[in-house]
């Protein structure tokens, strides 16, 4: 287990999160999955053997941070929405798989494991947006040599919703064991993949007229062999 400190509804909570799990190939559009798919083909990713694929990462990868690590200058971001699951209920936030794309060529499991995932402080209740969830928007900027360009932008339609996540997950239940973080798969790049110098995500709710937002930048630590 890790232990984490979110905010819900303008109070801290610190909590204990004992599982993280990151889905893959979550599009609901088959069209733009196979973007996706031909997108990190293109850097020698293989094809999904099974559409969604749920990935087991080790908790201690799950940060609020607005500084990770990672080895080499080969890993990037993608922004996704978040599902939590907390005694206080479902929660909801955005975050980023970020993933060493080198490591990504040869072994889909392994990249998972390589890098922090971050995810935002802030989290929303489900419930105060089920029944207008697929008006979310999700988007990602990244700031490349002082310049900062649109990376990903979307509606969250472009992904299997929440409950039907859940219900592949744990093979028929409509519920997320409590104390498990799920990151739910993201949309095609606008921009070129890559490093960037600062990556920026969020998750627009625009009927109740707020967002959830995180930002973070990535340590390059040298490689020494």
């Amino acid at each position: 287990m890790t232990e984490i400190q979110f905010l819900i509804g303008g109070r801290p909570i610190s909590t204990e999160i004992s599982d993280l799990v990151v889905t893959g190939w979550t599009g609901r559009d088959r069209e733009s999955l196979e973007h996706h798919i031909a997108e990190l083909e293109a850097i020698g990713v293989a094809r999904p053997r099974t559409i969604p694929c749920f990935y087991r990462c080790g908790v201690n990868l799950l940060t609020t941070s607005q500084q990770i690590d990672v080895t080499g200058s080969n890993s990037s971001g993608e922004a996704e929405f978040v599902l939590v699951s907390l005694s206080q209920g479902l929660l909801v936030g955005v975050g980023s798989d970020h993933t060493d794309r080198k490591v990504e060529a040869y072994g889909v499991t392994v990249s998972k494991q390589m890098c922090p995932k971050p995810v935002s402080r802030e989290l929303w209740a489900f419930d105060d947006i089920k029944d207008h969830w697929d008006s979310l928007v999700l988007r990602s900027y990244i700031t490349r040599d002082g310049d900062r360009m649109l990376y990903q932008e979307g509606a969250v339609t472009r992904m299997l919703g929440p409950e039907d996540l859940i219900s592949r997950l744990t093979e028929g239940s409509t519920t997320l064991p409590v104390g498990t973080a799920m990151y739910c798969g993201t949309m095609p790049l606008q921009q070129a993949m890559g490093p960037a110098d600062l990556f920026e995500m969020e998750l627009e709710d625009p009927v109740r007229d707020c967002k959830l937002k995180h930002s973070y930048t990535a340590r390059t630590l040298p490689y020494s062999d």
